[in-house]
């Protein structure tokens, strides 16, 4: 018996030392981005790509092919997050597919214990900025009374048509309706200006937001047909803030073989390029191209193209960007 005993002890301290012998998992380097605190009142970039992301669904051409078996972790479906630590509040601006890392990730931004945003803007009723909703639901994280911030006629679209009716009918979220250009007073620190762009308005208006901090303020354009269609000159608008996130869905027209694009107007990054070149370079550098469509070369880097928007003084958006508000 003293021999089972015996064996019994050596195979207890043989798996105890195997255990201790267990390498951590490696943290990613977009980890490590995501492991800095925010201090001060900042907005972070959280997506930039167009609404069905990248890899985009059914699509056989170079710029998905290898991205279905090796995934870049870094192409979420376009949304910023804005945090306010002096009292402790974040909010995200869109609800995107890809809204359970978004939503993780502006948590570790804000060092906070509390998983949802204090509150969403919403920009319009197109799947990429809107379809996140569904995860607060039942089938989901059942969330409770999350404020969702919307225009009049993307308020009655989620309040009347399910499923999303049902997250109004179960509070799983709170409809906080706004006006345009009325202030949004969201802390002592930061405010949010909604205003009406031109865009498909199937089923909703299309706002784009300023977004106003203690020090800075910031544009967020995601979707807009053509600046001319515009009844706002987007250069006294970019004037008017320190940072500018703006719609460059395509690079140019060749990039869409497959379909017409007057039906999926919006301005060509060479359009606003060319719309932007005579601006001083302070006023340029305060650019930066957002809402990317998985054709858009600029989406690498190292293309060509987007080497040519850095070299013309603009910005491509990046996610895990901060700029401090």
């Amino acid at each position: 018996m003293k021999y089972f005993y015996l064996l019994f002890l050596l195979t207890v301290l043989a798996c105890n030392d195997k255990i201790e012998k267990t390498e951590a998992p490696e943290i990613s380097s977009e980890d490590n981005k995501t492991a800095v605190t925010i201090k001060n009142t900042s907005l972070v970039v959280l997506g930039t790509v167009q609404d069905a992301g990248s890899p985009h669904i059914a699509c056989n051409k170079d710029c998905c092919k290898a991205l279905f078996d090796n995934p870049d972790n870094g192409r979420k479906v376009v949304s910023l997050g804005v945090i306010d630590p002096e009292f402790d509040k974040k909010y995200l601006f869109e609800a995107t597919p890809d809204v359970p890392e978004q939503m993780k990730l502006l948590k570790n931004y804000a060092a906070s214990e509390v998983e949802t945003p204090d509150g969403i803007f919403v920009t319009h009723a197109h799947i990429g900025h809107y379809a996140g909703l569904m995860y607060l639901g039942k089938e989901a994280m059942n969330a409770s009374q999350i404020p969702v911030f919307t225009m009049p006629r993307m308020k009655n679209f989620l309040a009347q048509n399910g499923p999303w009716e049902q997250l109004v009918t179960n509070k799983n979220i709170l409809l906080e309706g706004m006006t345009n250009d009325q202030v949004v007073k969201l802390t002592p620190n930061l405010k949010v200006i909604p205003f009406t762009v031109p865009h498909r308005d199937e089923y909703s208006e299309t706002v784009g937001y300023t977004i106003v901090g203690p020090s800075k303020s910031a544009l967020f354009i995601p979707d807009i047909d053509k600046w001319d269609k515009w009844g706002t000159a987007i250069i006294d608008e970019v004037s008017k803030v320190d940072y500018a996130f703006l719609d460059a869905t395509f690079y140019d027209a060749n990039e869409v073989n497959n379909r017409d694009i007057s039906e999926i107007p919006h301005p060509f990054i060479i359009e606003s390029m060319k719309l932007f070149e005579s601006l001083p370079s302070e006023e340029k550098d305060k650019i930066h191209f957002i809402h990317f469509n998985h054709t858009n070369p600029a989406l690498n880097t190292a293309s060509e193209q987007a080497g040519l928007i850095k070299k013309n003084g603009f910005h491509i958006a990046q996610i895990y960007d901060v700029f401090e508000l």
